[in-house]
């Protein structure tokens, strides 16, 4: 009965696929760019799962047919094939319908997408914005791993080292879907290098994981757009003192939730050259706003499915790094290793993996599958 309530809903989606598959070479929908995007998206989810259709009825008929010859068939080496058939398919079937399972789970909409990602030092001063540059390190080799790019549109240094505040963006396959789950405060618990008497200090950063949106995801009025021109500071030797490539913009914007205009204000020295940071910069305000209109959306989601793992509540603490212990503990699915230095190594993943296992137990707890 299981088999057939699932190949049904699989019948389904394949009607769906094919359905799409004639929508995306149709003229009119290539002409609109936001539906054709979105239909080539779930083109390629829809492939995948029907590909894993077909899979599960090749596998389902090899045991109907191995079945049939055992109850019907008198030769004896055909009985034997028979039964080394059933017994290397039978095995194979709860794998594939759980993969099935995971797979008809919805994606988050934005999983796919690059990510801008935003570490801030919060609570502890001088040593917060340390661990907010030992975070944005840690980031920065699993992202050497993983094969991503990362490229910084701003920072405030720490007046001790680290950063106040650093901006940047990764550019990658799946970076949204995969880093999302690192937005919240993270603290950490070890001995200052500014501390003279040994003492333990508790300090904090948050961590911000937006998804980086497209020129035709949020509607910008670039005549409201005020811009300045400023110096950037740091390394570039004279390019850096004479030429005002640095850009910031103001923009005033109206939240469709609280209805109140706020103005935005985003600064990008990225390069040295101002068009390229005045490009970069807008890239950060379309991602900015569409990440706060996606918020009822977020908020939405979290509300119904309460979610431990992956809420949206970026004031939420996810994750202690205890370094006398050497301890790294993720609040969320009680999570504890003891690999403290490989972590801060970029060495993240297997954290990562249990949190989506962990958050793909609760979509499929929620839509009872």
């Amino acid at each position: 009965m299981a088999e057939t309530s699932l190949l049904d809903r699989l019948n389904d989606l394949e009607a769906k696929f094919k359905e799409i598959t004639t929508l995306i070479t149709d003229p009119a929908v290539i002409a609109d760019m936001k539906r054709y995007v979105k239909l080539n998206k779930e083109y390629a989810d829809l492939e995948r799962i029907v590909k894993l259709k077909k899979e599960y009825e090749t596998l389902l008929n090899n045991i109907d047919e191995a079945k049939s010859m055992l109850a019907n068939e008198k030769d004896a080496e055909l009985i034997e094939m028979a039964k080394t058939e059933l017994s290397e398919a039978e095995p194979k079937v709860p794998a594939l319908e759980e993969e099935i399972k995971l797979a008809l789970i919805p994606d988050d909409p934005e999983d796919g997408r690059n990510a801008i990602m935003e570490i801030r030092g919060g609570a502890g001063g001088d040593e917060a914005a340390i661990f907010a540059g030992d975070l944005f390190r840690m980031y920065t080799k699993y992202c050497e791993l993983k094969g991503w790019a990362v490229s910084v549109s701003s920072m405030n240094e720490g007046t001790a080292g680290g950063f106040k505040e650093i901006v940047f963006t990764v550019t990658g396959d799946r970076v949204y879907g995969t880093l999302k789950y690192e937005s919240g405060v993270h603290r950490v618990q070890r001995v200052p290098v500014t501390e003279t008497q040994g003492r333990v200090h508790t300090s904090a950063a948050s961590v911000a994981v937006l998804p980086e949106a497209q020129p035709f995801d949020v509607d910008i009025n670039e005549g409201l757009i005020k811009w300045d021109t400023f110096r950037s500071g740091g390394a570039g030797g004279q390019n850096v003192n004479k030429v005002e490539s640095g850009v910031r913009l103001r923009y005033p914007w109206k939240s469709p939730i609280s209805g109140q205009t706020e103005e935005i204000l985003i600064e990008c020295t990225e390069t040295r050259d101002q068009p390229k940071n005045k490009e970069r910069a807008l890239t950060r305000l379309r991602s900015y706003i569409y990440d706060r209109e996606h918020q009822k959306y977020v908020d939405d989601i979290a509300s119904r499915r309460k979610t431990m793992v992956s809420t949206g509540d970026r004031s939420a603490k996810i994750r202690t790094y205890n370094y006398p212990q050497g301890r790294i503990t993720d609040h969320r699915i009680n999570y504890t290793i003891y690999n403290l230095s490989a972590f801060m190594d970029g060495d993240i993943q297997d954290c990562i993996d249990h949190l989506i296992v962990a958050e793909n137990a609760e979509k499929m707890k929620a839509s009872e599958m």
